[in-house]
């Protein structure tokens, strides 16, 4: 993979291999064809479109015995000796257009704040966040009596677009709209920097894209979540195996 994508692809066809040879070129980490970030700042990682034997033995090694890797937006097929542990449908949604607008009560959340940040997700699972997520972008959080209740923030980055990721609210203080407010002041602080923002979520999380769409969001494609288990010992021969369809 030399970072080159087919001239009729669009960059969120592809948002993490966009990512990673384009603004985030700075935490891309290589091995032979695969892209990806570092463990601590994100399990996001690019593979060529058409992934050969030689490939998933590189990510075999990337991943380690029986390690498990994201592969965003990957329909292709996996070899026998890997196993799909997680699939689901996924959406990807673009501004068109946002209210977006500055938040007087978000607080822009730094290095100090991770620990709290770490904890929020932990209790509310809005996808990744690692120890060092919060260096892929802008996060913005609200506190309420010291405590941080939620917060949104900013994720894969290809050129021209941002992603608004782990929106996220205490079970406690939901109902309240903050997550909409975060959404829009992400947004905003995004279009200042003349980019657009954009969005993953579950096909079937219907909540969240009822919400997305009244707040102006479009839906642009669907796409695939998955998490596949690299096989416990690596052989000899790998080129000669079949790959089996995913879905």
């Amino acid at each position: 993979m030399s970072g080159a994508r087919p001239a009729t692809d669009h960059v969120l066809d592809h948002p993490a291999l966009a990512s990673l040879t384009g603004p985030h070129a700075h935490f891309a980490e290589r091995h032979g064809r695969i892209l990806r970030y570092p463990v601590d700042v994100s399990p996001w990682l690019a593979l060529p479109e058409e992934p050969d034997a030689g490939d998933w033995a590189d990510l075999a090694a990337l991943a380690g015995p029986g390690g498990e890797v994201p592969l965003l937006g990957f329909r292709g097929s996996v070899p026998e000796d890997w196993e799909v542990t997680f699939a689901v449908d996924g959406v990807q949604f673009v501004d068109d257009g946002l209210a977006a607008a500055p938040d007087p009560e978000a607080v822009r959340l730094g290095p100090a704040d991770v620990p709290e940040m770490l904890d929020l997700v932990a209790r509310t699972r809005p996808g990744p966040f690692r120890p060092r997520t919060i260096e892929m972008g802008t996060y913005l959080g609200i506190r309420r009596d010291g405590a941080l209740v939620a917060m949104a923030g900013e994720r894969l980055h290809p050129p021209g677009w941002t992603e608004i990721s782990a929106v996220c609210t205490d079970p406690a203080f939901r109902g309240q709209g903050l997550a909409t407010r975060l959404i829009l002041a992400v947004a905003h602080g995004i279009r200042e920097r003349g980019e657009t923002p954009f969005l993953h979520t579950g096909a079937q999380n219907t909540g969240a894209i009822r919400l997305y769409e009244s707040l102006g969001f479009r839906l642009r494609r669907r796409t695939a979540f998955l998490t596949a288990r690299a096989p416990e010992h690596l052989t000899a021969g790998t080129d000669d195996r079949p790959a089996v369809p995913v879905a």
